[in-house]
This record gives structure tokens, sequence and C-alpha cells, in this order.
């Protein structure tokens, strides 16, 4: 009886150490010094693996202007934050500070897979790999300008350089920033290019066609003068008052008070009334269903820049794919590789950006041509539907998770 009782305790012991060790198999960790549901793919991946059973934690920070940023609610996702903390000394304990924290729920969670989807959240994820021997998967959304800057900047660069190497995959979403990476960086790590595009079931269904006049155009994302500038409302007067204005978004660090700009121009323009500011939303889902009640979205980039990431936001930039998605009609800056991809391809117009009379034209245009309109955002929406899409775009890097499980 005895030995009996003691085999069976044995076996309890082994079942309940294999289903922990199983547990752990799927359980993957997301870093990143920054709010993750500033990161639209973020939120797309970590869905795509919870509805495959995987347990998803996040490990993040607030964040100025995208503080008000969120997930929607996942029963295998957890999400637990630190708070904001401006620059200065204050901020640089709170990094030290953060890198301690992730540690810790590291040993005490002990996941199988680290996903760092920020250069600045290295070290810890250095340390995890080296020290629990953690998979890794390096997703760099924003790359750093340069590592000739403060120790500190330079100290941080050599642990990207280091995590790159020891990654079993590192993930980019523009393909020219990826070959660089692959040369400068990643040392023979598999370097993958994922776009920043949005999942099927984010699709809108086919719009019907323009009932009346109005035309709204659509600007979403941070709120900056790169990206929206003061041209867009001087190109209003240029249009009919049928053509409206709506921006959804958030104000950054960088600039502080250019919303109250946008008020002010709209106001000594005389076009108050035709430019709505939302401000900042929640959820996909808010955003997703203010674009749907918009026909034009905006997607501009700086035509000069000496910003490696600005340079190469074509499949970064989740702008035109969330349009897309939606059923809008695209305007772009007229750069080559931009209107390869949207322009060429029957999805929107491109346009000078810094230029409002070319801003004006291009919105008078979509005016005049409701069902060219129309097609377009079909057309779109159709092309997000076959495969610009984060189900197809992410395939890469979930058949590399999977494969650890053999």
């Amino acid at each position: 009886m005895v030995r009996s009782s003691t085999v069976s305790a044995e076996r309890r012991r082994r079942a309940s150490s294999n289903a922990g060790s199983d547990r752990s198999a799927r359980r993957i960790l997301y870093v990143q010094f920054t709010n993750p549901a500033a990161y639209p793919p973020l939120e797309h991946s970590a869905r795509i693996l919870a509805e495959a059973g995987w347990e998803v934690m996040f490990l993040g920070t607030g964040a100025l202007g995208a503080d008000r940023l969120e997930f929607r609610p996942h029963r295998r996702i957890k999400v637990k934050r630190i708070g904001f903390v401006p620059g200065g000394w204050r901020q640089k304990v709170r990094y030290v500070g953060f890198h301690l924290w992730v540690t810790a729920w590291a040993l005490r969670w002990r996941p199988r897979w680290i996903y760092v989807s920020e250069w600045l959240a290295c070290p810890a994820a250095l340390i995890l790999r080296i020290f629990l021997n953690a998979n890794v998967i390096y997703h760099e959304h924003d790359s750093p300008a340069s590592g000739n800057g403060s120790l500190f900047q330079r100290a941080t660069f050599a642990t990207r350089t280091a995590l790159a190497r020891r990654a079993r995959a590192c993930v980019l979403p523009n393909q020219r920033r990826a070959e660089m990476f692959g040369r400068q960086v990643a040392g023979g790590a598999t370097v993958m290019c994922v776009w920043n595009c949005p999942t099927r079931d984010e699709l809108a269904p086919p719009r019907a066609a323009r009932e009346n006049r109005e035309l709204w155009v659509l600007y979403h994302g941070s709120i900056v003068p790169a990206r929206l500038p003061i041209s867009v409302l001087k190109a209003l007067t240029l249009a009919p008052d049928a053509v409206k204005l709506r921006i959804v978004g958030y104000e950054t660090v960088g600039h502080p008070g250019y919303v109250a700009q946008l008020r002010a121009a709209a106001a000594a323009l005389g076009i108050t009334a035709r430019v709505s500011f939302v401000g900042a939303v929640r959820t996909r889902d808010e955003l997703l269903a203010w674009c749907r009640r918009c026909d034009v979205g905006i997607a501009f980039m700086p035509r000069h820049s000496h910003d490696i990431n600005e340079q190469n936001m074509v499949g970064a930039s989740n702008k035109p794919f969330d349009y897309m998605a939606s059923g809008l009609a695209l305007l772009v800056t007229d750069l080559p590789d931009w209107r390869t991809t949207f322009v060429e391809n029957g999805y929107g117009l491109a346009c000078d950006s810094d230029d409002w009379r070319s801003i004006g034209n291009a919105l008078r245009w979509f005016l005049d041509h409701p069902e060219d309109t129309r097609r377009m955002g079909e057309h779109g929406r159709m092309r997000v539907l076959t495969d610009w899409n984060y189900e197809t775009q992410f395939a890469p890097i979930l058949k590399t998770l999977v494969a650890s499980e053999g």
C-alpha cells in the first residue's frame, strides 16, 4: 500500500512537472519601454498567438500622448505597465527599475519566448536570453539614429547588437531597413520583413455608393507637422465646403501644442466648421469605426528627411493599410516607393504634400469622382483581404515559434 501511494505521488509530480513545462513552452513575454498599444502589430501578433493557445504577457510603460491607448481584452493576454516619467534623472531611474521589473517577472513567469519590440528594451532581454536561455524574437519597429552619442546610448546600442545576433529571428517592417539591419547589425541572424498590416477580422464590409456630396478626409496617428502639415488645412480652402477633415490621434513629446496650432490655423482660414478634432481613441475598434465614416485617408511623409525611419516607411506605416481595410481611397506623398506601392496599384492618388495647391487639387478630384474614389477603396480593401493582412505577414514568425515546440 505504501509502495502504491509512493508510485502514485511520483506520477502526479511528473504529470505536474510536464504540464508546467508544456505551459512554459507556449508562454511568450513581450517587452517594450513604451506603451505596447501604440504599436498595432503587437496586438495583432499577440491575438494570433492567443487564439492558437499561447499565454501572452506584455510588460511596458506609459507614454506621453499615447498613454490612453489599450488593447482589446483577451483571456490569454495580460498587459502590465509601469507609469510614464518625463525626461531627466527620474526617467533614468525608471529605466533601471524597468529592467529589474522585467527580469523579476520573467523569473517568476518563466516564458519560453521573449518578444522584444523596441531597442531600449534590449538590455533586459539580453539578460534573459543569456541566463534563462529564453528564445528571442527582436522586432525593431523604429530604428535608432546612431550609436555615437552618450555612454548610455553606446551601451544600449551594444546590447541591441548582441541581442540581435542571439535572436532566433529579427523583424523589421520595411524591406530596405531589413537589408541594412542584416548587413550592419544582425551578424548572420535571420532577418525578416513583416509589414504593419491589419488583421482580416478588421476589414470593413464593402461600402455603398456615396449618398451625399460630402467628402470626409481622415488623418489618424501621431499629430506632428511631418505627417499632418498645415498645408492640409490650406488645401481645404481650394475645395468646396463639402470637403471636410477629421483628425484622430495624439500629440507627441516632440511637438507639444501642435493641435492648438492646427486649431488656430483653421480659425484663421475660416474653416473651423470643416475640421473635426476627435482626439485620441482607446482601442483599434474605435479607430476603425472612425475610419469607416470617412472616404479618403491621408498618409503623408516628408519629401526630404535624414531620418532612416522616415526614409523607409512603406510597410512600416500602418496608416495606409488601416485606411485600405476600411475601404478608403488613399492620398499619399509623391515619393517613388509610395507611388509604386499604392498609386500605381490603383489604391489612391499622390500629391506634393508640401504644396497646398497640389493637395487641394487632389481633394477636388476625389469630390468630383465619387465612384472612382469608391472603387479605389474597394480595390485596396480586397488587397488587404488577400495578402496585405497580418495573418499572412506574421506567418514566417509563427512558423519559427511553433517549430520550437517540436
